[in-house]
């Protein structure tokens, strides 16, 4: 069934939103909305009419379809040597054809894994890109993946090559090789090679190897693609066992990031971020990579320690127009305005104070559909809002998400007492990463917006008050995963639905809010359900020297709290034993001169557990019923981190792995 072009008028009645010209519609034979094979297709899930019954398009003529209109627009930019250097669409899209070849020299084989170790950079795109279109399975590995984690990865996907960032990731690798009998060659993509071993290249040998390969052979392989196949692999960091290999086709790829475009108004060559957040987790990849190429926008590359504070610094050299952080990254600048905030003058608070409380109003006024704005908010936006949006580099920003972790109502409203409206998405890696979008047209405080133009959502098993298991269904929905036909199965009901394994509910306006994960339910030995997250948020929200909580109790008579205190970072992003400026300030005010976490441990600093304690009975005080009381609690020394294990990669809290790093606290609580 071929179709010439399908053309979509967006709103304003202008130009085309797609002008796409994608050649044939080429789908293989398959009789199953689900596949745990490499190379075995799905069916998919088709609508008659709307978004979903746009026509499927692969990786490559999706594009083609970018290079061949907006060939000379930007397409990426990074630092090097401390300028800012850009490859155009054409040129893109030439290089990842070059790094095609070269797979196909190193004898990449169809459906088989190239594994990428390292931070987001123009190399990254370009090895993803080529292994696709060579017809491989591009599979990013975290960063922060040991030497036996990364060998799991890379023999899971069978990776023929794996493509390293530096030395550093490179020893990793090397550890492990011998357990690798599908790896044919190793490439590293920043600076030169501190030993020359055999089948290890640097990024520009690699791009030179496959020179020779006539362009029709990789002209049959891209040809031979098939929109229903795999083409990439996103492992999903699981806390408990094995990470599983979440198999996502081209359609849910290129459907998907038409879908979200769409539904967020974006406009062909126009947009512009900045490329931070780990590109082996689905939603760095999806927005950074695939919309932004979709759409034509300009991804500009971070700074490796761009967690660590250079962030901020390449958002106000950047200005992006739109920006994706996980809740970590907006509390961590809100901590960071706070402390600026604490050293202005007296009249300087006093006019911040005053702004923030029209931020909020106006805020609150335009998410409900009131476009009137309070009275002296032109002065406001004048003398605060727009030196903060400045400041942060979010001054031509249209768009600020917030995703994968729950954020608390005290960081969102800080954003929209400064008038920048955060809008949560929500999704997972099994469903191509979005599922519900906020935007400025829907959202509301606290909800995940609503569900992505063409797909559906269903709550499974309701209770009384409409809370039910998130159920999705769409083109978004993963093929499978790799090898795992149980798994697949606990994911995929009979019908085609994915389970999320989130509890939620919708309002009458159709607003997805979620309640919390079924497996994070503590159930008391009571037999009563306390869902963690909003007790430990009150917590945090009530007491601001507080970083992070976790709430236990499963099977226990009654509920306790784990809590940090906020300390500063050192430059490897492991917490130290320093308060933060703000943590300092805290404990001034309560009568306690202490600049060191372990002095307010050891010797159980009275009046600041007295604060605590009082936090918590404020907590408690409004708790819905006695079980969901939190009885016992205690600081631990260090802070959580990525490093230490407690956290994930887009810092989301790892539950069953601080139970068991924290099993002697725990037991105590209990007595043990």
């Amino acid at each position: 069934m071929g179709i010439a072009h399908s053309v979509m008028k967006n709103n304003k009645g202008d130009e085309p939103a797609i002008p796409l010209t994608t050649g044939d519609v080429r789908l293989a034979q398959a009789q199953e909305l689900w596949s745990t094979a490499r190379d075995k297709p799905v069916k998919l899930r088709m609508e008659t009419s709307g978004l979903g019954s746009e026509p499927p398009m692969t990786i490559h003529q999706m594009f083609l379809a970018t290079v061949q209109k907006y060939g000379d627009y930007p397409a990426l930019r990074a630092k090097k040597d401390g300028m800012w250097v850009s490859l155009s669409y054409k040129e893109y899209y030439q290089h990842a054809r070059a790094a095609a070849k070269s797979f196909l020299k190193l004898g990449l084989e169809r459906f088989h894994g190239v594994g990428i170790l390292g931070f987001n950079s123009p190399e990254w795109f370009i090895a993803d890109v080529g292994c696709i279109l060579a017809g491989g399975l591009a599979t990013g590995i975290y960063t922060t993946n040991s030497p036996e984690a990364c060998q799991y990865v890379a023999h899971n996907c069978e990776a023929n090559v794996l493509v390293v960032e530096n030395n550093k990731q490179l020893i990793k690798i090397l550890q492990v090789r011998d357990q690798l009998p599908h790896l044919k060659a190793i490439v590293q993509y920043k600076g030169e090679l501190e030993q020359k071993l055999p089948n290890v290249y640097t990024w520009a040998e690699f791009m030179k190897f496959g020179a020779n390969v006539p362009d029709s052979e990789l002209d049959v392989v891209i040809d031979s693609q098939k929109a229903n196949e795999c083409c990439t692999l996103i492992y999903t960091s699981g806390t408990t066992g094995n990470p599983k290999g979440v198999m996502l086709s081209h359609d849910n790829i290129t459907w998907t990031a038409s879908a979200t475009g769409r539904m967020i108004n974006l406009k062909m060559a126009e947009e512009e971020l900045v490329s931070y957040l780990p590109l082996s987790h689905v939603a760095a990849q999806v927005q950074d990579m695939w919309i932004c190429m979709r759409f034509a926008g300009i991804t500009n590359f971070a700074e490796p320690d761009a967690l660590k504070g250079s962030l901020a610094n390449t958002l106000r050299e950047v200005r992006p127009t739109s920006f994706l952080g996980v809740p970590r990254v907006w509390e961590k600048m809100q901590e960071a305005m706070k402390a600026i905030g604490a050293k202005s003058s007296v009249t300087k608070k006093k006019i911040a104070d005053w702004a923030k409380g029209i931020g909020l109003q106006a805020s609150y006024n335009a998410m409900n559909g009131d476009s009137s704005v309070p009275w002296g908010f032109t002065l406001a936006n004048a003398l605060v809002f727009k030196n903060v949006r400045k400041a942060l580099g979010l001054d031509r920003c249209r768009t600020c998400f917030t995703g994968a972790a729950p954020i608390t109502k005290d960081t969102l409203e800080y954003f929209m007492s400064l008038y920048i409206p955060l809008f949560e998405v929500y999704g997972m890696s099994e469903s191509t990463g979005p599922h519900s979008i906020s935007w400025a047209e829907g959202y509301r405080i606290m909800s995940c917006g609503k569900v992505l133009t063409g797909c559906k959502t269903k709550l499974d098993k309701p209770d009384t008050d409409g809370t039910g298991e998130i159920c999705f269904w769409g083109r978004h929905v993963f093929m499978g995963y790799l090898n795992m036909p149980e798994k697949t199965e606990e994911a995929l009901d009979t019908d085609g639905w994915l389970h999320s394994g989130d509890l939620g509910k919708h309002d009458e306006d159709d607003f997805l809010f979620i309640t919390g994960r079924i497996k994070e339910l503590i159930i008391t030995a009571g037999g009563e359900n306390v869902p963690p997250v909003p007790i430990e948020d009150a917590l945090k929200e009530e007491v601001s020297i507080i970083s992070n909580v976790m709430l236990v109790g499963d099977k226990k008579k009654f509920l306790s709290m784990l809590l940090t205190l906020k300390c500063n970072v050192d430059d490897n992003g492991d917490p130290t034993d320093e308060l933060t400026p703000l943590a300092v300030e805290y404990c001034r005010q309560h009568g306690v001169i202490a600049s060191k976490v372990s002095e307010i441990v050891n010797k159980k600093e009275p009046a600041i557990y007295k604060t605590i304690q009082e936090g918590i009975d404020r907590v408690n005080a409004k708790a819905t019923s006695n079980a969901q009381r939190v009885q016992k609690w205690t600081i631990v020394q260090r802070d959580f981190s990525i490093s230490g294990g407690e956290l994930g990669p887009t810092m989301k809290l790892k539950r069953p792995v601080v139970s068991k790093m924290y099993e002697e606290y725990i037991n105590k609580f209990y007595g043990e």
